[in-house]
């Protein structure tokens, strides 16, 4: 099997695993602010990647990719998980999900400004076809009545898209997991004063649901998903790979059907053929 097939694979799991993501969030904020949901996934994550890098021995980063890792965790440590918390109080889980098809543009923007090799025309044309099949089936959904709650949205897909390109450019020479393993660690003493700062008066009134969902964002969401992520964009190219996002708002809403019982329309279906049509344009026209 080929590098880049690898990394496709990876990439499909990394995806896979972070669709349950906004959901999970969705359910979480009802009982929790998002700052404390926010501190309090990255600081249990943090303590399973503090334990990863001790009993796997890796080596230490040198003093010039801490920069590299702190942008990673305000991308991806603090920015997406607080602004996608804040934004879930305003609109529903479904309305969010469809703002994470526009991370493969993100991602690939950034990919490029970071020095990335450019991808071909044929690429974008690929790439901004699947961004408008998202737009298009948000607008034959109705758009959100919060501009808040979809302006949060929408930032947090801009700094997710930096701490994708950033951390991928990164795994080549760290690897992966120990990229996302030390980002936390970067945020980890932040993370743990704002945990204590935001601690709840009243922790009989989070219901098991809620403590669920803390969990699956901090174990999944938040170390389990980024190994395969950013080793599948380090193999498989950032912004190539980067395309995959594009099945995230569908994958999370086949988890909501099985889970929660909710139907998928025929407009959803045709929907998805049409955003596999362009992941398998723009992976072709990649490179």
């Amino acid at each position: 099997m080929d590098r880049k097939t690898i990394g496709w694979i990876n990439g499909g799991l990394g995806v896979l695993t972070f669709s349950g993501s906004l959901p999970a969030t969705k359910v979480a904020v009802q009982a929790m602010s998002p700052l404390f949901l926010t501190s309090a996934r990255a600081v249990i994550a943090a303590g399973l990647a503090a334990i990863c890098l001790i009993v796997l021995k890796a080596a230490r980063p040198e003093k010039r990719d801490i920069a590299s890792l702190i942008g990673v965790a305000l991308g991806v440590v603090v920015g997406f998980p607080l602004l996608s918390a804040m934004a879930l109080q305003h609109i529903p889980s479904v309305h969010s999900i469809v703002f994470t098809g526009l991370l493969p543009i993100s991602t690939a923007v950034f990919a490029s400004l970071l020095g990335e090799k450019h991808p071909p025309k044929l690429f974008w044309l690929f790439s901004g076809l699947g961004g408008v099949c998202i737009i298009i089936y948000a607008l034959t959904q109705g758009f959100s009545v919060s501009p808040v709650g979809d302006l949060l949205m929408l930032a947090a897909i801009i700094v997710c898209g930096f701490g994708y390109a950033e951390g991928a450019r990164l795994s080549r020479k760290l690897g992966g997991w120990q990229v996302i393993c030390w980002a936390l660690l970067v945020a980890a003493p932040v993370m743990l004063a704002l945990g204590v700062m935001t601690w709840p008066n009243d922790l009989s009134v989070v219901h098991w649901p809620a403590w669920l969902s803390l969990g699956y964002v901090s174990l999944f969401s938040m170390l389990i998903g980024f190994i395969f992520w950013y080793r599948g964009l380090a193999l498989g190219g950032i912004a190539a790979v980067g395309q995959l996002q594009l099945m995230q708002p569908f994958l999370a809403l086949i988890l909501a059907a099985c889970l929660l019982k909710e139907p998928i329309s025929w407009a959803v279906v045709a929907v998805m053929v049409a955003i596999v049509a362009c992941v398998a344009g723009a992976r072709r026209f990649a490179s």
